[in-house]
This record gives structure tokens, C-alpha cells and sequence, in this order.
């Protein structure tokens, strides 16, 4: 149960939340800037028209194929199914199991440098974290923003075209400058997701809030007092957070409506 004297006990060790919220807060916002790159990348190979085998859908006669495996095989863009499988992959899978996979298996053997960042995080250990983090993030966020590209009016694409603009032109120009403005809420909230997803990352030893927390239990055998101050960080942190970005969604409404 909670005491009194339980939570005056944790509350000795407030420098651990200290860190810990630094380091969370360090870890999302990371993952959001890597997992926004990784998920345009994404979303646009998901969306690329790249058909290297295109030719084969001709007959000799050059009449376009109705059926058959040279049919399948001229549409198939390797691109496309790259990313696809990459973001079904990782869409389907446990977080907990890709980090492990990360921290594991794919940097077990890479000599990461060891040193601590802000004099507190282990860099050896937090950039595992963000890596896993980031690629989770990227499949999610790249099913964002392909559906914002795909909410662009064709018709400007057309008229880009009829304009002489390339397709990369259009892409910049045009379409993923209106794609961001529609999909900016959904982003801020995969950020205030990040957060709590970022608690995962104790498991490797990132010295984040739920680390705090493990370190209070294994020095003063209480876990209740600091899993309630740890909840109280999250809710300080994603509250207020979720709603600025309700309130900006409301004024990027109004400005669409006029």
C-alpha cells in the first residue's frame, strides 16, 4: 500500500526522475525527427510508380497483356514492396521484440563510443533506444503520411504537369507542402505516443523514468510510491502536450474553413 513514508523515501531519489524525464523527452523528440525522415522515405516508395520490368506486359505486337505471369510480373514495383513489407513488418510486430532485435542482435557487435550525454546517459544504451524507436515510429508515421499525399486532389498534380513541373517538382512544390499542414495533428500525436512507448526502453538499461523507478525499487524494496510519481510525470507530460496540439488542430480547421 501507500505511506507517507514511502513516498518521502522515493522522493529522496528525485534526481533520478530528473534524469529520467531529460532522457525521455531527449528520446522522443529524436524519434520523431528520425522517424518523420525514415517515413517520407517510406511513403514516397510506397507511392513511386517503378515498374523496371514494365516492358514485359507487351506482347510483340506491342499490345498491353490482359493476364498471365509477364502480366504480374510488368506490374510489380520492388520499391513499393520493400517499403510495404518493411512497414507491415514492423506495424505487426511487439516493440519490446524490436528493440531487443536492435540492442540484441544488429548493434550487439558494433563498437558504439562510450560516453555520457548531459554527464548521465549512457550514449551505448540510448542510441540503441532511439534507433528501435525510430524505425518503429517510421512504419507508423509513414502510413500517415502516405494517406496525407493521397488526400491532395489529383487535379493539382495535372495542372503541375501541364506547368512543365517534374514529378520530384510537384512532390516538393505542391503536393508535401499541403500533405504536412493536414497531417501535422496526427505527428504531434504519435509524439505524445512516443513518450509512453519510450518507457520500453529500461529493458536495455536508458536510464529514462521507468529506469528511475527500477533503480528506487532495487534500493529501497518500495514500488508503488515510485510508480505513482512516474505516472504523474506522464500525465504532466502527454496532457498538457495533447492538448496544444487539439487546440492548434482547431485553429488549422478554422483557417480551412474560410
Amino acid at each position: 500500500m501507500f505511506t507517507a513514508a514511502g513516498f518521502a523515501t522515493a522522493w529522496e531519489y528525485i534526481s533520478l526522475f530528473q534524469q529520467g524525464l531529460v532522457c525521455t523527452i531527449s528520446l522522443s523528440l529524436l524519434t520523431v525527427v528520425f522517424g518523420f525522415i525514415l517515413a517520407l522515405i517510406l511513403a514516397i516508395a510506397r507511392l513511386s510508380d517503378i515498374r523496371p520490368f514494365r516492358s514485359l506486359g507487351l506482347t510483340a505486337d506491342g499490345r498491353l497483356r490482359e493476364q498471365g505471369f509477364l502480366t504480374v510480373l510488368s506490374r510489380f514495383n520492388p520499391i513499393s514492396f520493400l517499403a510495404t513489407v518493411y512497414v507491415e513488418i514492423f506495424r505487426a510486430t511487439p516493440m519490446l521484440v524490436q528493440l531487443f532485435i536492435v540492442y540484441y542482435v544488429l548493434l550487439a557487435d558494433v563498437p558504439l563510443p562510450s560516453f555520457k550525454l548531459f554527464g548521465f546517459i549512457r550514449f551505448e544504451r540510448f542510441f540503441p533506444g532511439v534507433v528501435a524507436l525510430s524505425l518503429n515510429s517510421g512504419a507508423y508515421l509513414s502510413e500517415i503520411i502516405r494517406a496525407g499525399i493521397q488526400s491532395i486532389d489529383g487535379g493539382q498534380t495535372e495542372a503541375a504537369r501541364s506547368l512543365g513541373l517534374s514529378q520530384v517538382q510537384n512532390m516538393r512544390f505542391i503536393i508535401l507542402p499541403q500533405a504536412i499542414k493536414n497531417i501535422l495533428p496526427p505527428i504531434a500525436n504519435e509524439f505524445v505516443t512516443i513518450i509512453k512507448e519510450s518507457s520500453i526502453c529500461y529493458t536495455i538499461g536508458v536510464q529514462e523514468i521507468m529506469y528511475a523507478v527500477s533503480s528506487i525499487k532495487g534500493a529501497t524494496y518500495r514500488i508503488a510510491e515510485p510508480l505513482i510519481i512516474a505516472t504523474v510525470i506522464y500525465f504532466c507530460l502527454t496532457f498538457p502536450t495533447s492538448k496544444i496540439i487539439a487546440y492548434f488542430e482547431r485553429r488549422m480547421s478554422r483557417g480551412d474553413k474560410r
